[in-house]
């Protein structure tokens, strides 16, 4: 009874968000069974982490914001390539202010562009988010004497972690890393999604008019999270760009930013775990089925994202958390 009637003022439906259930807990101890039952596979670990962290960036403005994009990964680029090119022209490989500097160069070129980005919505939202894609992309490739061009980075050395824990082969370094990063900014997400900040997002993804009526500012607050999540995916691109010391012109490529939405339509976009979790099915069906059918394995991606749409619209989260609500009122 006192759940219900502090869950009546929005204050406390925001705390009642930010409880950590059991069923996180056990999420994320899972993530430390790689290490034990799995460890040849560690190097595709670090990449579903650093996968997840992309998806989860892109959640905050298309499930949160209702901001669809289809250029999301030009500020992954512009993360990875900030970090190779301050270890290959530079020779500075420390990885943590290589992370800093990826961030603030994709939140850099993500506040430039949310300017735009804020003034439009629907059709015209996703042919501006998907030009912008390919513009930073044909300028990488022109300035190949920078960037490396269709050759891709060369060069890039990452420093030990700390200056201790060097990145082997076998992955365990870039995998703890990887996952560390993408647990501390998940946790700030869930901060930012579960605060007023959050809860006006959700409303100007319901009605975008309304909004300042009561106060919200919605282009501010567009402005605002579309920048905090291309400096997210500036430090997944950085990520990548340090774990696998290469960098090429996919990360800029329009196919990345849309197989980050198909993880999120796999996972169920507005939910935080549903990157997650579209992450973590989207990469390990791609390994398995380009293992198996290595020249039709987009055709078994694009079979089981038919069956998720017809048979679970809003996800595979979506589905289970309509399931569970049956299942307590049964």
């Amino acid at each position: 009874m006192a759940l219900a009637e502090s869950m009546r003022t929005p204050q406390g439906y925001l705390q009642s968000l930010s409880r950590w259930r059991g069923i996180e807990i056990v999420f994320w101890l899972a993530t430390l069974l790689p290490f034990v039952l799995l460890p040849n596979y560690l190097s595709l670990a670090s990449q579903i982490a650093i996968t997840a962290l992309f998806a989860l960036s892109l959640d905050l403005i298309l499930g949160y914001a209702g901001i669809v994009s289809l250029g999301h990964a030009a500020f992954f680029g512009v993360g990875a390539y900030t970090a190779g090119i301050l270890s290959a022209r530079y020779g500075w490989g420390e990885p943590i202010s290589g992370l800093i500097a990826a961030a603030l160069a994709a939140g850099l070129v993500g506040y430039a562009t949310s300017f735009i980005i804020a003034r439009f919505r629907h059709l015209a939202l996703i042919m501006l988010t998907l030009g912008f894609g390919l513009l930073l992309a044909e300028l990488a490739n022109s300035a190949s004497w920078l960037t490396g061009g269709v050759d891709g980075l060369q060069g890039i050395h990452t420093w030990n972690l700390l200056g201790v824990f060097h990145f082997d082969l076998y992955g365990y370094t870039a995998y703890a890393y990887s996952l560390a990063v993408l647990f501390l900014l998940f946790i700030m997400s869930r901060r930012l999604i579960n605060s007023p900040f959050g809860l006006a997002l959700r409303g100007i993804r319901e009605n975008r008019v309304r909004m300042p009526a009561i106060g919200a500012a919605s282009r501010v607050h567009i402005r605002t999270i579309y920048t905090t999540a291309a400096a997210m995916a500036g430090i997944a691109g950085a990520l990548l760009a340090q774990t696998t010391e290469t960098v090429s012109l996919d990360s800029l490529s329009f196919d990345r930013s849309a197989e980050l939405v198909v993880m999120l339509v796999l996972g169920g976009a507005g939910r935080l775990y549903g990157g997650l979790v579209g992450a973590i099915i989207f990469m390990v069906a791609r390994d398995q089925f380009s293992g198996t059918t290595p020249q039709y394995w987009y055709f078994w991606i694009g079979a089981l994202l038919v069956i998720v749409v017809v048979f679970l619209p809003n996800g595979i989260l979506g589905g289970l958390a309509k399931l569970t609500a049956r299942w307590r009122r049964w």
